[in-house]
Order: C-alpha cells, then sequence, then structure tokens
C-alpha cells in the first residue's frame, strides 16, 4: 500500500500525547496541509480537527487517523514526519522530497510545481 505521508514512530507517539491532552468528545484527526506563505512561499500546517470532508485523503499511519486536503495531497506526497528531541527541546521535523528550497528558518518551503507566495521571515 501506497502511503501519502509517513509518520514516524517517535512523531506518533507524540501525536497521540497531543491528541490524549485535547479535551474532544469526538474523534480527533491529524490533518496535514500546506498553504502559501514563509520566505519560501509555502508552509506546512498540522492540527487536530475533527472533520473529514469528501474530497480529503484519509489514511492511518502507526496508529494515527491522518486527514490531507486535495491540493495540499499533491504537494505532500512522500512526506516524512518525524519528532527529535533533543537538549535544547524536540520539535516535529519534515522531510519533503518535492522541495527544491527550503527557508533558512526551516519553515518555509518551494516546489518546483508550486512556489507559492513568499513572505518576509
Amino acid at each position: 500500500m501506497f502511503l501519502l505521508i509517513i509518520i514516524t514512530e517517535a512523531a506518533a507517539s507524540r501525536i497521540q500525547e497531543m491528541k490524549e491532552a485535547e479535551e474532544s468528545k469526538g474523534e480527533l484527526y491529524l490533518r496535514v496541509g500546506v498553504k502559501g506563505g514563509g520566505c519560501s512561499g509555502l508552509t506546512y500546517g498540522m492540527g487536530f480537527d475533527s472533520e473529514v470532508k469528501e474530497e480529503d485523503t484519509t489514511f492511518e499511519q502507526n496508529g494515527i487517523n491522518v486527514v490531507v486536503d486535495q491540493e495540499s495531497s499533491k504537494i505532500l506526497e512522500g512526506v516524512v514526519i518525524d519528532f527529535k528531541q533533543s537538549m535544547m527541546g524536540g520539535g516535529f521535523t519534515i522531510e519533503n522530497p518535492n522541495a527544491i528550497a527550503n527557508c533558512g528558518c526551516g519553515t518555509s518551503f518551494r516546489t518546483a510545481e508550486n512556489a507559492g507566495t513568499p513572505e518576509e521571515c
């Protein structure tokens, strides 16, 4: 089975912890998407959502139910989401094989097909 996005065990564990901290009564999905902005033109977005639209792509990865909108799925194909812990704290990392340029601050990117609209960092 082809996976649109790969979520590592470390990321899945952290996402599950965050999900359990939410006070939602219903099922929560991890919504992953892309929007215009950032130094390089596109930025990633991740958050919990209780709604799935008909045109969304849904799948399960390492126990996490993931939702991706139709436009973002083209840009996020093959992405790996990881969680790294260090002495300075922890955070999610996103490796995107479709990105041809990344911002120096690490929060935005550009693909060959989608440049987005760059903003100042």
